[in-house]
């Protein structure tokens, strides 16, 4: 049964930088926590959360997690509650790729299974964000009986989320309780994917019946393997006329920036990005390309990749969006492939090689003997357009791209939203976020909650379509009961833009809502309806002017106004379905 959320205890957001490590203890953790209390299953899992760096946590309560909520409402952490479970997956996912970490925490099954999206999406697209669910006590399970929120037995939740998390326990045994914590989250850690841990009501008191220190073990890579992949990757750069560097997501989640620069920046390597891995290094670098998506792409970029004889993809997922639906024509025998999972070059595979070691490898060889001058191809040229114009998606996003700056972060939906962002200029590295691979609507409007809880002075920058619009926008009035800024533009079509172009019909079509007067229902914000070049210029001024609220524009555009990216893709998508 759903409780009213709290906040909890306020305090200031410290440390809660960009890609922040965790800092992991290796000792203390006796039976007595550091207050003197005895170490319980609740009070641990409190403290390696911190030990992980963890500030803030999100969720809502229910009967099942109470007592849990109540000690979290003792803690440092600051616990959001959010509008609705979903909701609340979708900001800590935000929060751990801002952040490093993430976490959620709700009650049994009608908490939990409204979970299973987000989390879901935070697996596909590597996101380590740790579900913590309450659960009915094991002494009252005695005799199955027919508690509320049980579905079919007292395993099922957990058994639902083994598939879609990468280390899962139920915390109802004190014995083993405390070592399935420190699994559990060094899985997180380690494979930047979703944790699941299951914490029966009556076993959050429960006391350690040994002493326990965290466990925290090292990845290695096997020395051999990796100095013959990182020789065999050198001779290949080496004799390359065209090199070039794709980077991904993976360099985002395990902090891989600073190496890729070094490899790109002393051998003058170009680089580009997978529409998953945007803003991966700052997209003003003389060094780089823009977005490689095989025919979604801009042309120049797409020509460049697929000319070189030397194509050196690291932390890239090769997924069909990135590959604008499988049309990249990439030679896996000219490819260097690392990743987290695997080590491939040309036709060779390398087992047990950690993808850091391999990267930082890279960066401290001398790849190219003579590296050349490189030119990066010109990008997108903005339109000229008059103030009584009507909004376009073209004059819409070349208006975006020109009003930028270091502090704003990009949260794309999917559909034209993601597509038409591709282009879009980031300043920074992981100043852009978008459910790229896994692509689930509804993302963009709780992620900016996230990340403006991770990181109160980066400024999200909304785009999402009326209908993932409609899915999750009254996640704002958490934005509101923060003081949180976000500026939201939503692309008012009337409907379901990318089906619309796969399959016509009226199931396609959505209610027209007066979405620039949702402050008028929040009590607080401002709200502006476009239909006209002046009016955005005009509106986007008054909402980058009001730092107090958040802001919402409401951007009329025709139904068949789609970007180029989209209509490629759209096309290319008719003829497989």
């Amino acid at each position: 049964m759903a409780g009213t959320s709290k906040t909890g205890k306020q305090r200031k957001n410290a440390n809660a930088q960009s890609q922040a490590t965790p800092s992991r203890k290796k000792k203390g953790g006796q039976k007595a926590s550091p207050n003197g209390r005895p170490q319980t299953i609740g009070s641990y899992l409190i403290r390696r959360l911190q030990d992980y760096g963890l500030h803030d946590l999100f969720g809502i309560p229910g009967d099942f997690v109470l007592q849990f909520y109540g000690m979290l409402e003792e803690s440092p952490i600051r616990v959001i509650g959010c509008t609705r479970e979903d909701n609340a997956g979708y900001a800590a996912d935000a929060y751990a790729r801002v952040h490093g970490l993430g976490a959620v925490c709700i009650t049994y099954c009608v908490g939990g299974l409204s979970l299973c999206n987000s989390i879901a999406g935070a697996f596909a697209e590597k996101s380590p964000v740790v579900v913590i669910s309450g659960a009915p006590g094991i002494r009252e399970r005695n005799n199955d009986p027919l508690l509320h929120h049980k579905v079919r037995d007292f395993h099922t939740q957990k058994e639902i989320f083994e598939k879609i998390t990468v280390a899962s326990a139920s915390l109802d045994d004190p014995l083993t309780a405390f070592r399935e914590i420190d699994r559990c989250l060094e899985a997180a850690y380690r494979y930047k994917r979703p944790v699941y841990l299951e914490l029966p009501r009556d076993r959050v008191h429960a006391e350690a019946l040994v002493p326990h220190e965290p466990l925290s073990a090292v990845l290695q890579s096997n020395s051999a393997a990796l100095n013959a992949a990182l020789e065999e990757a050198r001779e290949r750069i080496q004799s390359a006329k065209q090199p070039v560097l794709i980077a991904g997501v993976e360099i985002h989640r395990f902090g891989l920036r600073e190496e890729v620069l070094r490899i790109s920046e002393e051998n003058q390597i170009p680089m580009c990005a997978t529409l998953l891995g945007k803003s991966v290094v700052s997209e003003r670098h003389p060094l780089y390309l823009g977005v490689y998506e095989g025919a979604m792409g801009r042309q120049s970029v797409t020509e460049y990749v697929e000319n070189s004889d030397c194509v050196i993809l690291l932390g890239t997922f090769m997924t069909d969006i990135n590959l604008g639906i499988y049309t990249a024509n990439l030679d896996p025998g000219r490819c260097i492939y690392a990743t987290s999972e695997q080590l491939r070059i040309g036709h060779h595979h390398f087992h047990d090689v950690v993808l850091s070691d391999f990267v930082t490898g890279l960066g401290m060889e001398k790849l190219r003997k003579k590296p050349g001058k490189f030119t990066a191809p010109s990008g997108r040229k903005p339109g000229q357009y008059q103030d009584r114009d009507p909004v376009t998606i073209a004059s819409l996003f070349d208006h975006i791209d020109e009003i930028l700056d270091d502090e704003m972060v990009v949260v794309a939906d999917v559909g034209d939203s993601l597509f038409s962002a591709s282009d879009l200029t980031i300043h920074k590295h992981t100043e852009f976020l978008s459910p790229a691979y896994y692509t689930s609507m509804g993302f963009a409007v709780p992620a900016a909650l996230g990340v403006q809880v991770a990181n109160r002075e980066l400024r999200p920058l909304v785009l999402v379509g009326d209908g993932a619009f409609q899915m999750t926008c009254l996640e704002l009035s958490t934005v509101v009961r923060h003081d949180f800024n976000p500026i939201v533009v939503v692309l008012n079509n009337k409907g379901y833009t990318t089906e619309r172009f796969l399959q016509e019909g009226p199931f396609n079509d959505i209610l027209n809502w007066n979405y620039h007067r949702l402050p008028d229902l929040l009590g607080k914000g401002w709200g502006f309806e476009v239909r006209t070049v002046g009016e955005l210029h005009q509106s986007m001024q008054a909402a980058l002017a009001h730092r107090d609220a958040f802001s919402i524009l409401n951007v009329h555009l025709e139904s068949t106004d789609i970007s180029p990216a989209l209509s490629r893709l759209a096309e290319r998508m008719s003829t497989q379905l």
